[in-house]
């Protein structure tokens, strides 16, 4: 499996280990309602690993004897100085860049899972679950109103405004923090809004972030 390098939008690679990616479930209210699930109080935190990170450029392969494998489109944001038990201040000094991501789930596992009581990592955490984008240098945002998009053959499945979340990123950042370390080459996903769904062979996804960002894959 080749290792996963982030990358700048222009190509250029940056210098920065990814560790971890830590997660954000149900940070849309709507998209909580649509899987029937509670929306949270405070955030719902998970970590897909380091092995599940893969270029979104490239095909989507995904295991086919598993059930269902959803997509959930997310704004992804590149973590460039370590925080720990930050301020909302000194994260938003931390974040070196945006970019998007695909969380990838095995549905119906991770339905058994839940039932069960169990983690969700064998549905969330698989190789090549997490589809990253390029990144664009966070002073090319508005801060507070960052929008993002999914086409799949063409047509609008997701639109992802940050004013629509339910914990906005720098202070999700902050609280982050105080339960365990962000270190520069992190990458926080920070929750999917709604139309989330199944993905098939030989559909064609197409993810906007404003119009600094703009990249293509298939399922295959």
């Amino acid at each position: 499996m080749e290792q996963y390098q982030h990358h700048w939008v222009d190509g250029t690679p940056v210098h920065l280990p990814l560790g971890k990616i830590v997660c954000i479930g149900r940070n849309y209210a709507e998209h909580a309602k649509e899987l029937n699930n509670p929306i949270p109080e405070e955030p719902l935190l998970f970590i897909k690993p380091a092995t599940s990170a893969v270029h979104v450029t490239r095909p989507l392969n995904f295991p086919s004897d598993r059930g269902q494998m959803h997509f959930e489109t997310e704004l992804a944001v590149l973590i460039g100085k370590p925080l720990t038990n930050a301020t909302p201040s000194e994260s938003e000094a931390a974040i070196l860049g945006y970019g998007l991501a695909l969380d990838l789930t095995l549905r119906d596992l991770q339905s058994q899972l839940k039932e069960k009581g169990h983690p969700w990592e064998r549905a969330k955490a698989f190789d090549g679950a997490c589809p990253l984008s390029p990144f664009v240098a966070a002073e090319h945002f508005h801060k507070d109103h960052i929008t993002f998009s999914l086409d799949i053959d063409g047509q609008r499945q997701q639109s992802g405004d940050t004013r629509d979340m339910l914990f906005p990123v720098i202070p999700l950042l902050a609280h982050i923090s105080r339960h365990f370390t962000l270190l520069p080459g992190d990458v926080v996903i920070t929750g999917t809004p709604k139309g989330v769904g199944p993905l098939h062979q030989g559909q064609t996804l197409a993810l906007q972030l404003e119009d600094k960002l703009s990249v293509s894959t298939k399922v295959v």
